[in-house]
């Protein structure tokens, strides 16, 4: 039977870590002011980072680390690649030139050792067609859904490739950011577990609001959050596997504590544990937070 989490996760150490030019245009969850200089931020967010890997652990939860190259200042976030059960793997599109340039030889080859690269849509980064993996779909993996709101990241024709080559139902939206600008990534603002939903609502276009929310209820309760919550990552966390089994679910502490005390007791009905680590320099000039830091390895 098909698992919708992993136990096992790839993370990146990064080797330089500051807010990205690159991305700065389409992801209005970064900072771009750089109050620090680039070597305090990247000696910040290596605390965070080694922390998080710690915390991972400490929860019995497989970590294989790898380190980052020069030159790719969102190598901490591995979202240009996807794995599945039959060891199979997808590697993706990239809109920035410098993220593109994660998909490094030494990396991919470390991981065909395990799986099969079956789909790679590097090419369409020169036709301008982006597709960024799992931070672009948030994937239904046992109910075979993937979920994707519209943005210069994720584009409708590539997805549908990819979903009818893969067997994937594809649920296309257009989102609105706090900026009323698309949101550069799905997993901002969902989060699909075994049996539970973390989804913003209102950061949806409202004439899409009821089919998403319709068809997410087929399948799992759904646990709503708002759009401040958003910008404090709530959505942006993952569930995981620990090494008995046991379903638990990863979120920056920020996102922890912007949860409601109601809102943890019903995440606590579906895991064990609600596991979390301080990740405030890197949300800061990354954009991006728990979930965007793991790659699963399934």
């Amino acid at each position: 039977m098909t698992k919708q989490s992993a136990n096992h996760f790839l993370l990146i150490k990064p080797l330089e870590f500051f807010s990205n030019d690159q991305t700065a245009e389409t992801n209005h969850y970064q900072h771009t002011s750089q109050e620090k200089d680039k070597n305090e931020i990247l000696e910040e967010a290596l605390i965070e980072f080694e922390n998080f890997e710690r915390m991972l652990k400490h929860h019995q939860i497989l970590v294989t680390t790898l380190q980052g190259k020069k030159g790719c200042p969102d190598n901490i976030y591995p979202n240009w690649a996807l794995t599945f059960e039959n060891k199979t793997m997808n590697l993706f599109s990239m809109l920035a030139e410098n993220r593109r340039l994660e998909k490094s030889e030494s990396h991919v080859s470390f991981l065909n050792q395990t799986y099969k690269t079956t789909i790679d849509y590097s090419d369409f980064e020169k036709a301008s067609f982006f597709l960024e993996g799992t931070s672009s779909m948030v994937l239904d993996r046992v109910n075979k859904v993937a979920y994707m709101g519209l943005s210069p990241r994720s584009n409708e024709e590539l997805a549908q490739q990819w979903s009818k080559d893969c067997g994937f139902e594809l649920m296309v939206f257009e989102t609105k950011s706090h900026l009323e600008e698309p949101i550069y990534h799905t997993d901002i603002i969902m989060c699909v577990g075994t049996e539970i939903v973390i989804i913003s609502p209102d950061s949806i276009q409202s004439q899409y609001q009821s089919k998403i929310i319709d068809r997410l209820n087929k399948h799992h309760q759904v646990l709503e959050i708002s759009e401040d919550q958003v910008l404090d990552f709530c959505g942006n966390c993952l569930e995981v596997r620990d090494t008995d089994d046991n379903l638990k679910l990863v979120m920056s502490t920020a996102a922890f504590k912007s949860y409601s005390i109601r809102q943890k007791r019903t995440l606590l009905k579906y895991y064990t544990k609600i596991i979390h680590s301080n990740l405030e320099c890197i949300e800061k000039y990354g954009g991006g937070s728990a979930r965007c830091m793991m790659m699963e390895l399934f």
